[in-house]
């Protein structure tokens, strides 16, 4: 098929790259425009564009899709469809409509449950026992177009950042499949009951609530893992736990309850496996007790 790729992070490069090895034409490659990143803040083109200079395809990184220029530049390439997947800008509807087959979506969660910004982050704060992914048919609405595919998992354990990297192959995948046979994956409309809205994460809910019960503490703790990261203060400085056990303790909430850092909650508590001082490297617990103490019946916040 004569293809338009449409995406951003490091989620939409298994699809771009699927996409390519089975055969398609990719005619052209939107993404974001490059941010400035890391101290230099040097302008840096997004995982996305990275990748498909690598693959020797065109990439157009405008601003806006809205006007009336880039909506005929977007048409004239008469493609058979559009792939999406979490490309960051509002599709209006003349890019909706100009491909033959309109714009398909790979979203990261089981529609109508987390349609939004969010959707991996959100299920893990919510305890979700699964997710997954869906070939989506998009429209006007966030998320509520009719669904061609769908592959589930469970959340088990999994860190965001783990959870996010298998939704973007098990999607790549997926749409790899619905478009080997796009007419034997009708498009089938999305139920009325159970959306959810997975609104975009702000780096204030990083900050640990050890009044909630340690199981809620610890899904903050793998939601957050590896961006923000979720974090706790202590004389002036910021630590970021990457990595918990919940253990079955008690105490004030927020206090350190002995010289192993485990911190009481509402009920339990978690231990740190994994934290991190800031401006300092992430470590395994044992290591960072060696050159960080932290006393027993401090209270954190």
């Amino acid at each position: 098929m004569r293809l338009i790729f449409m995406g951003t992070p490091d989620f939409a490069v298994p699809t771009l790259n699927a996409l390519v090895d089975a055969g398609h034409d990719v005619v052209a490659v939107y993404s974001q425009p490059p941010r400035p990143a890391n101290r230099g803040k040097k302008l840096t083109p997004s995982a996305v564009h990275a990748c498909a200079e690598e693959l020797g395809l065109e990439v157009r990184t405008p601003v806006s899709l809205k006007g009336a220029e880039e909506q005929e530049a977007f048409a004239a390439l008469n493609a058979d469809a559009a792939i999406v997947a979490a490309y960051g800008l509002l599709l209006p509807q003349p890019i909706l409509d100009a491909p033959k087959h309109g714009c398909l979506n790979v979203h990261g969660s089981l529609l109508p449950r987390w349609r939004g910004a969010a959707p991996v982050q959100r299920a893990i704060l919510a305890g979700d026992a699964e997710t997954g992914v869906m070939v989506m048919q998009m429209e006007a609405g966030l998320d509520t177009g009719p669904v061609r595919a769908t592959a589930r998992t469970l959340i088990d354990h999994k860190t965001a950042g783990e959870l996010t990297e298998e939704l973007a192959h098990l999607g790549a995948g997926l749409m790899a499949e619905v478009l080997a046979d796009i007419d034997g994956h009708p498009a089938i409309a999305q139920p009325e009951e159970g959306a959810t809205y997975a609104r975009k994460i702000d780096k204030s809910e990083a900050r640990l609530d050890f009044q909630q019960i340690a199981e809620v503490v610890e899904q903050q703790i793998r939601a957050f893992n590896p961006v923000p990261g979720a974090f706790f203060e202590f004389e002036g400085e910021r630590y970021r736990i990457l990595a918990a056990d919940i253990v079955e303790t008690a105490g004030e909430s927020g206090a350190v309850v002995d010289d192993r850092l485990t911190i009481a909650c509402a009920t339990g508590a978690i231990r740190p496996k994994i934290i991190q001082r800031a401006g300092k490297p992430a470590m395994p617990l044992a290591d960072f007790l060696r050159g960080n103490k932290i006393p027993a019946r401090t209270i954190l916040a």
